[in-house]
């Protein structure tokens, strides 16, 4: 089972790391090792928030989202997302931008770093609405209950996530802008970008995210429609197409996925220029850990990890949320990116135990009946 879904992993991790050799020798190896491990310590959260939506969808889009989603995630996100945002900030064509990235590589560092207000703006709000949506859904499964049932009370509050989101973000573009006037207004015409690539985040969350609670809606429908189609094509005999197996559900699902994985892959891709500028080795580096963090994310459904350990899906949300935030705050200050995998670690780490917790006392509780109700009252605490 393990080799079944890390199989793929293994591959690219011993291509990736010979293709550093070839390229930059040892030491390109052990940038690209670096750079594996920071990919997935800075997204092991979205492993797990990606297995939740994963685990709705057949094995035909788990293989997609291992195969083709790959690709996006690996040659779209970490190759040609950093030129094209380079090539679209500073206005070149993306061959001029391609040969700056492959010639000139502390130049084009220089222009993603200044292109990161506008990275950070979009993905920190997309992720932001993704954490402010789940605290405010009222759930029959709480982990910190002292915390979500009165946030579960508010969410009752129409489009209070939009309204908080837009509050942060015109809070963060004021901030800004009034930190670049105090300091010679260098960055004053930024804070109009920071503004608009946010509200973009927020309008792609809405749409994306709309599409696919629409489609999921309806996938009971779909279900039902293509067991009577697979009942017919077993008697007639003719063979259905697997993308019309799928669904539309699984299609606009499969889509929010991709989307979720570009807004988790910023901090990885800007976190990436502390340790090189060259975007072959990120490519590799951050490649091979975006494969593992897939893997583990479509291990995580077939193990059924999620339905065993109920809180590490809250866990993973708060993780979204600390990352959200911190994507915000580095729009004008640094944060190591240290700090940003270890809180998101401590806080999956946290979920997990509570999980434990909850497991043992639950089978203490069938084992005694007797105590049965203070182990109850000890389960619904969440912690």
């Amino acid at each position: 089972m393990l080799l079944k879904t890390f199989g793929w992993s293994f591959a690219v991790t011993a291509v990736g790391l010979a293709a550093a050799v070839l390229y930059g020798g040892w030491t390109a190896f052990g940038i690209v090792a670096i750079l594996s491990v920071l990919e997935i310590s800075l997204s092991f959260d979205n492993a797990v928030v990606n297995a939740g939506i994963l685990k709705k969808m057949n094995a035909f889009w788990q293989k997609i989202f291992l195969t083709v989603g790959v690709l996006i995630a690996v040659f779209g996100m970490r190759l040609v997302f950093p030129v094209v945002i380079v090539a679209v900030t500073a206005k070149m064509g993306p061959v001029e931008a391609v040969d700056l990235a492959l010639n000139n590589k502390d130049r084009y560092q220089q222009l993603v770093t200044d292109a990161h207000p506008a990275i950070a703006a979009f993905g920190g709000m997309f992720l932001l609405m993704i954490f402010l949506d789940f605290i405010f859904e009222d759930r029959d499964i709480k982990w910190l209950q002292w915390l979500e049932r009165p946030l579960a009370k508010l969410g009752r509050i129409d489009m209070l996530s939009v309204c908080i989101a837009l509050a942060v973000l015109l809070i963060t573009s004021f901030t800004f802008a009034t930190h670049a006037h105090q300091h010679g207004g260098a960055h004053v015409d930024k804070a109009q970008t920071v503004l608009i690539a946010g509200i973009a985040g927020l309008i792609t969350y809405m749409v994306v995210g709309g599409l696919s609670g629409y489609f999921e809606d309806k996938l009971e429908e779909d279900e039902e429609r293509e067991h009577e189609e697979e009942e017919e094509a077993a008697r007639t005999g003719k063979k259905r197409s697997a993308i019309a197996l799928a669904g539309k559900a699984a299609f606009f699902m499969f889509l929010y996925l991709e989307v979720l994985d570009a807004s988790f892959s910023f901090d990885g891709v800007i976190g990436a220029f502390a340790i090189t500028n060259d975007i072959v080795l990120m490519a590799l580096g951050l490649g091979i850990g975006a494969m593992y963090v897939r893997s583990l994310t479509v291990y995580l459904v077939r193990q059924g990890t999620l339905d065993d350990y109920v809180y590490l899906e809250h866990g993973a949300h708060y993780a979204i949320g600390a990352l959200a935030v911190i994507l915000m705050v580095t729009i004008q200050h640094e944060i190591n990116e240290v700090i940003t995998g270890l809180v998101g670690v401590v806080l999956i780490a946290w979920s997990f135990w509570s999980s434990v917790r909850r497991n043992r006392a639950l089978a203490a509780a069938e084992a005694s009946p007797a105590g049965a109700a203070d182990t109850q009252s000890e389960v619904s605490s969440g912690v």
